[in-house]
């Protein structure tokens, strides 16, 4: 019986068009949730490990087993400037998968963010690399690179699915995804979303205390009032 394969490497897949992606910079991740229907973001597990500001990519989708960091570093060979690295490790608890040596290199291969859901180590190291990692936790005990791991295949983090080429939206709130194919119907609702706020934010500075619809909310049959 044959081997498995230590690693499973996808050269290319469909990224979303250039200004697509840029439709999404600087989106907070508040606003990309409600574009897609109040979802979309991976567990609050996964957090900033340092405050390095909002960002938005293609996903580049990395899948390793715990304790062993091969198949990120093979996926340096395949990114392309501008993706997000998105790295699955089954929630690994106990080592970290990547540090800030290879957090520098990703920067050097244009890679805007990364995101886990193991943990990471060097957090200084990573401060002064300057891209944004989100993790789920800190150690500085060091993997192996023995594999196996996959790059360009479906991953599963923080309770959603991610494809290589889906939409990678974050900021200090967390990450949202969101999937190539609802793209253009997300972006549509984004616009619907932006002026909602801008109008709530503005009602909200000129000293509005409740909502507009709060009174209609407390006058269903289902309120209940004690007094």
């Amino acid at each position: 019986m044959a081997e498995p394969p230590t690693l499973t490497l996808r050269r290319d897949w469909p990224r979303p068009p250039p200004a697509a992606i840029a439709a999404w910079k600087g989106v907070p991740t508040g606003f990309a949730v409600d574009a897609l229907g109040r979802s979309g973001a991976l567990g609050q597990s996964i957090r900033p490990v340092w405050d390095g500001g909002a960002f938005a990519g293609p996903a580049l989708t990395v899948w390793t087993t715990p304790r062993d960091n091969l198949a990120p570093y093979a996926a340096l060979r395949i990114a392309r400037p501008g993706d997000v690295m998105v790295i699955a490790t089954g929630a690994a608890e106990g080592f970290s998968v990547i540090g800030d040596l290879v957090v520098g290199m990703m920067r050097n291969c244009g890679i805007v963010a990364v995101v886990t859901d193991g943990l990471v180590r060097d957090v200084a190291g990573i401060r002064e690399a300057g891209i944004p990692v989100h993790a789920r936790g800190v150690s500085p005990n060091s993997p192996f690179k023995h594999g196996p791991g996959g790059v360009g295949v479906p991953v599963s983090i923080g309770g959603c699915v991610v494809e290589a080429g889906d939409l990678v939206v974050g900021d200090p709130d967390g990450v949202v995804v969101v999937p190539r194919a609802r793209l253009a119907e997300a972006a549509a609702e984004l616009e619907a979303v932006r002026r909602k706020e801008a109008e709530m934010d503005a009602a909200v500075r000129a000293g509005m205390k409740s909502p507009p619809w709060l009174d209609d909310a407390l006058a269903r049959p289902g309120v209940r009032w004690i007094d």
